[in-house]
């Protein structure tokens, strides 16, 4: 299941730049929390503590209980953005989204292969994850961190679809069954180039005499039809 914290949080009075580099220079991040039945409320957080929050999950998807000081409730909500800065990687906004306990949610879950297949194993074969996501609906507390799929069974040519994963109870699939999750291809064999079996015959070329040559050709000529004329009788 998606890992559920808690999360010390104050409300924020002050908006804007000014405001924000005030904030940062104590160590605090500004937030927003959406959704639910209430207008968005602006909250503050101590970096460490998120920071603590962000490094300890272990996907995407965070339930976070809200203790916003003051309040005397607590607010759940999952976290939906974090912005970072370009230069550091500094944590500087996070939005979160209310949800309510009883209420189902949908969220976007890793997916994650198990094993090794068996066509990959014993006859070369490659396997190709088509899906790296998987679209649900569930409640809150039932929303799973990743799905496994164990896909040790596949042999070349074999697939698993979406209505193939078991899910957890109270989990749901929002997207078509049918839709390939894994599947395991053919190994690719270059074929050798054949060996040849005939020499190309090369091209007889044709030159043109010079014109010694040919005077000399066409004299050779004449004095071999001078030397076979026919004897004559006595």
């Amino acid at each position: 299941m998606a890992k559920q914290v808690k999360l010390a949080a104050e409300r924020r009075e002050a908006t804007g730049r000014g405001a924000v580099r005030k904030l940062k220079a104590r160590g605090i991040v500004p937030a927003v929390v959406y959704g639910g039945r209430e207008k968005p409320q602006p909250v503050q957080l101590f970096r460490r503590d998120l920071a603590t929050v962000l490094s300890h999950a272990s996907g995407e998807n965070i339930l976070v209980e809200l203790e916003i000081a003051g309040e005397g409730s607590t607010r759940m909500a999952m976290v939906q953005e974090v912005q970072h800065s370009p230069v550091g990687g500094e944590v500087l906004h996070v939005d979160f989204h209310a949800v309510s306990m009883d209420e189902k949610i949908e969220a976007d879950i890793p997916i994650e292969a198990s094993g090794t297949a068996n066509g990959v194993k014993n006859f070369g074969g490659l396997l190709e994850q088509s899906l790296r996501e998987l679209t649900v609906e569930c409640l809150p507390r039932d929303l799973p961190d990743r799905i496994s799929v164990d896909v040790s069974n596949l042999n070349i040519g074999d697939s698993i679809h979406v209505r193939d994963i078991k899910l957890p109870d109270g989990v749901s699939a929002n997207v078509q069954g049918d839709l390939t999750v894994f599947s395991v291809l053919a190994p690719t064999v270059e074929e050798e180039p054949a060996a040849a079996t005939e020499a190309a015959a090369a091209p007889e070329v044709i030159t043109e005499k010079k014109p010694a040559e040919a005077e000399g050709a066409a004299t050779a000529g004449g004095a071999a039809k001078a030397g076979t004329a026919p004897a004559k009788s006595k």
